[in-house]
């Protein structure tokens, strides 16, 4: 699968992501994928919830991955583990 289908959740407002994953769906794409990680897994669910209930009431929760991720620290030197989500979206 193209790696243009993918929606990388961060610290924008949950409608800029809305926005794009209506924006897939309407350039033709059958699936879409919303990714977060940290504190934007949260933010992720949301978008995913407006998405299905709001707007797009025949798109479809396809499968949910959780993960972690180890992150290095460039300055200190120290590795942190960060959790991460993809949930599949497809019609």
């Amino acid at each position: 699968m193209a790696t243009t289908n993918v929606v990388l959740v961060g610290k924008k407002p949950v409608m800029n992501y809305v926005l794009a994953c209506l924006t897939l769906f309407q350039d033709g794409s059958n699936e879409v994928i919303v990714k977060a990680r940290g504190r934007a897994i949260s933010k992720a669910v949301d978008v995913v919830q407006i998405v299905t209930k709001r707007f797009l009431t025949d798109v479809k929760v396809k499968k949910i991955s959780i993960d972690t991720e180890q992150i290095k620290n460039e300055q200190t030197g120290t590795v942190s583990n960060v959790s991460s989500m993809e949930i599949q979206l497809g019609k």
